[in-house]
């Protein structure tokens, strides 16, 4: 089967601490494949060691294990260090995650047999500039969003797109979402849901008040530049991570990264599809599920 990795010789296997079961799992998954063969290691995503691994470039696969946020905190890990990521669902949601904690059996045998896809998606790179100082950057998987802060007053974002002006927002905030981002915060409000595989940059304004308010759909390849124009508190804030504080006149550029993040898959591309309306029709998080 073509676009695999080579060889799978060196695995780490990442337990989300917040969630007690992971840890037992995650030791299973590491006896499993030692059975096999395979290296493995368990551990925390904030374990220094395993992450020293995989940045040396020592590791083939990650296994995480948690919800669409491990998967997110993994994904900033694995995706620029070029590593492809396996989840398997012990968490809420799991938008990112095909394979539940029955499965994995069955799916690592299929993995070890070769009987799989690896599924490639756009990361964003972003950067606060300050005049022709640069203070920040940040490679994204979901979004980046760039909006107001405590005080409960518009902020005005003057959006240009490949060096071109758009527009004035006038508005909470912005959304510039990947298209794995476009069922995260952006579909909140009100964005279209793209196709995971696609390299295009999604812009969502966030209540906009006599403003545009349509979401937009850019061509791969483009790039946003937002000047924000206020005078109380704007932030920035990449994948849900703490705030970055912003001024008047601060820049936030966002183009594709050049780094990728890579699944591991096992159902055929229209997995995506068949998963999206059980997602859509009920979220668990809310605890009002069946």
């Amino acid at each position: 089967m073509p676009n695999q990795i080579p060889q799978i010789k060196r695995v780490i296997t990442y337990a989300n601490p917040k969630l007690p079961q992971t840890i037992p799992e995650a030791d299973k998954i590491v006896a499993y494949l030692k059975e096999r063969g395979v290296q493995a290691e368990a551990g925390f995503i904030t374990d220094e060691n395993l992450h020293q691994q995989v940045t040396s470039g020592q590791i083939d696969l990650i296994i995480a294990l948690g919800g669409d946020g491990t998967m997110l905190r993994v994904g900033h890990l694995g995706g620029p260090n070029n590593v492809p990521i396996l989840g398997i669902n012990l968490g809420h949601f799991g938008f990112l995650i095909e394979i539940q904690q029955h499965e994995w059996p069955e799916m690592l045998e299929n993995l070890l047999k070769g009987n799989y896809w690896l599924e490639h998606r756009m990361m964003l790179r972003t950067e606060q500039w300050r005049g022709n100082d640069m203070l920040g950057s940040w490679d994204v998987i979901n979004e980046v969003v760039v909006c107001r802060g405590g005080i409960v007053r518009a902020v005005h974002l003057i959006t240009h797109v490949d060096g071109r002006f758009l527009t004035t927002y006038v508005a909470d905030g912005l959304i510039a979402s990947t298209a794995t981002g476009s069922t995260a915060y952006a579909l909140a409000a009100g964005g279209p849901i793209l196709p995971p595989e696609l390299r295009n940059i999604l812009i969502v304004p966030v209540a906009p008040h006599l403003s545009v308010d349509r979401a937009i759909v850019l061509a791969e390849g483009s790039y946003v530049s937002i000047i924000v124009k206020s005078d109380h508190q704007a932030v920035l804030s990449a994948d849900g991570q703490p705030p970055v504080q912003l001024v008047d006149d601060d820049r936030v550029d966002i183009r594709a990264s050049e780094h990728t993040l890579t699944f591991v898959r096992f159902q055929d591309p229209g997995y995506f599809y068949r998963n999206l309306t059980p997602h859509m029709n009920q979220n668990p998080t809310t605890g009002n599920h069946r």
